[in-house]
Formats: C-alpha cells, sequence, structure tokens
C-alpha cells in the first residue's frame, strides 16, 4: 500500500484486461483473405468468357475453319455481297445524319431553357426502351401503303417500306440517342465563360460554337457517331419488318444472317458474315474507347 502526502491511500491497480475477442475487429481489417478479390475478379471473367468471349470464339471458328475458302463460300450466296455493302452504306449514312442532328440534338437541350425540355429529354430515349420489332410495325403503321402519309408519299412517287430509304428510316430511330448521349455530357461540363466572351466581342453563335465548342466537342461526336455505326451494322428487328427482305436490293447482311440459319440451310456462310460484322464492330469500339481514353488523359492533364 503506497501513503501519498496528503495520508490518502493510492492503491496500486493493474490496467484491466481487455475484453475477449477486442482486437479481432481491427486484425480482421488488416488482414484480409486472398480468395476475396481473386474470388470476385473470378467470377467476372468467367461470366465476360462465358457470355461474351465464349461464343464469339465459336462464331469465328464455324465461320474461318476452313480458311478464306468458308469467306469466298459465303459470298457466293445469293445476295450475301450486296447484302453486305448495303449494311455498310447506311450504317455509314446513318453514323454521319445522327453526328449532326444529335449535336444539334444535345446542343439545344445543354444551351437552350423552354417548356418541354424534360420531355424532349425523355422522347431521345425511347429508342432504348422500345423493342425494334416495334419499331418496325411503327413505322409500316405510319409510312406504310395503306395510311394517310405512306399513301401520299407514294403517291409522289417516295416509297420508304419495303425500300432503302424505309432501312435508313429505321436505323436513325434506333441510333437515335447514341450521339445525344455520347456528347451532351460533354457539352454540360464545358466552360461557358468562353462562350459569353465570345458573344461579348461580336462573335454569332454558329462562329461561337465552331471556334470555341466544337474543338473539346469532336472526339465525343466521332465516339458516338461510330457507336451508331456499329450499332446499325447488327440491327435486325426493325429492318426485317421494313425492308421487305429483297435479294440485291433491301436485303441487309443481319437477315441475310437469319435466313442462311433458318432450317440449317448454311451456318458456315451465316457465321463467316456474321464474324465480318463483328470485326468490324470490335474495331470500331477500339477506336471509342481509344478516344474516350485520350479525352480523359486531356482532362487529367489540364
Amino acid at each position: 500500500m503506497l501513503v501519498s502526502a496528503s495520508g490518502f491511500n493510492i492503491a496500486k491497480t493493474s490496467p484491466r484486461p481487455a475484453p475477449p475477442g477486442a482486437g479481432r475487429g481491427v486484425w480482421a481489417r488488416r488482414w484480409r483473405p486472398p480468395w476475396g478479390r481473386l474470388g470476385l475478379r473470378g467470377i467476372a471473367l468467367l461470366y465476360l468468357g462465358l457470355m461474351v468471349a465464349l461464343p464469339l470464339a465459336a462464331v469465328v471458328a464455324k465461320g474461318f475453319g476452313g480458311g478464306l475458302t468458308s469467306l469466298r463460300d459465303a459470298f457466293s450466296q445469293l445476295g450475301a455481297r450486296q447484302a453486305l455493302i448495303l449494311t455498310i452504306e447506311m450504317a455509314a449514312v446513318v453514323a454521319v445524319i445522327n453526328a449532326v442532328f444529335g449535336t444539334v440534338t444535345a446542343y439545344v437541350l445543354t444551351r437552350y431553357r423552354f417548356a418541354g425540355r424534360r420531355a424532349l429529354a425523355t422522347v431521345v430515349d425511347i429508342p432504348f426502351a422500345v423493342p425494334t420489332l416495334v419499331t418496325g410495325v411503327m413505322l409500316v403503321a405510319l409510312y406504310g401503303p395503306n395510311s394517310p402519309i405512306g399513301g401520299f408519299l407514294a403517291r409522289h412517287g417516295v416509297h420508304i417500306i419495303f425500300a432503302r430509304l424505309g432501312i435508313l428510316v429505321a436505323l436513325l430511330f434506333v441510333t437515335l440517342p447514341l450521339v445525344v448521349r455520347t456528347v451532351q455530357p460533354v457539352m454540360q461540363e464545358l466552360d461557358r465563360g468562353e462562350e459569353e466572351a465570345a458573344q461579348v466581342l461580336g462573335a454569332a453563335r454558329w462562329l461561337t460554337f465552331r471556334r470555341v465548342m466544337l474543338p473539346h466537342l469532336r472526339a465525343g461526336i466521332v465516339a458516338g457517331s461510330l457507336l451508331a455505326f456499329a450499332r446499325a451494322l447488327g440491327e435486325f428487328g426493325a429492318v426485317v419488318i421494313v425492308s421487305g427482305n429483297i435479294a440485291n436490293k433491301t436485303l441487309t447482311a443481319p437477315v441475310l444472317i437469319t435466313q442462311l440459319t433458318t432450317g440449317n440451310k448454311d451456318p458456315r456462310a451465316a457465321a463467316a458474315i456474321g464474324t465480318i460484322l463483328f470485326g468490324l464492330a470490335f474495331l470500331l469500339v477500339l477506336v471509342v474507347e481509344r478516344l474516350v481514353g485520350r479525352k480523359e488523359l486531356r482532362e487529367h492533364a489540364t
């Protein structure tokens, strides 16, 4: 027993023991089993492999199992060469039109305030929600030869349904949101001060857009256009209804692939044509990823 100067007893007490398991939380936070992260990575890789890589490998192996002979046999099918050319042409035209009007739509949604702006933004996303087969039915109901609008256009020599123009309209509807939703976020992040300074100096809206905004939007416009091109390459649902599927005229590559696989007619030729479409789409996706990556690097650098 210890006695202090004032006469009080001071007992020497030992520290209170820690409750059982008190240090386990800190230890558990510091040590994590390695199979946790590896397990999640394995699940992600397994899922992507089963859903994407394995089917693509099967198509490529099926289509080019015999080398270039399979490709030559595929092009020997009735209307195959013209179908592939038509598909690429339509996709290119759709990409160019969407690059222009998609950018205009994004500009209106970000730079103007008007009644119904939210409704317009919702309308832009409708093609994502509507099934493509329903899109074809809607276009036939609107522009078909028995409809008022379709009949009026047909009397003046303009045919939309069962013609190339119908394919173009269907692809424009399906790919409408891609450029808009790619360019709009970039446009929203632009500094409005530069635009206001240009307008104060007397620059018109078009000159301000071309000199101030377009250099920042170029990568987004190209990326959205390439995504629209890749999407148009593989469109089937809307096109199969509005095109009429006439060989050497309105038959597209995705519809031809369906015809070749129906009844086991020539699945090897179908796989070869599908591999060509996949190769083009995959190349475009790589270009888009590179453009987006360069843009992000420039943003971090500034």
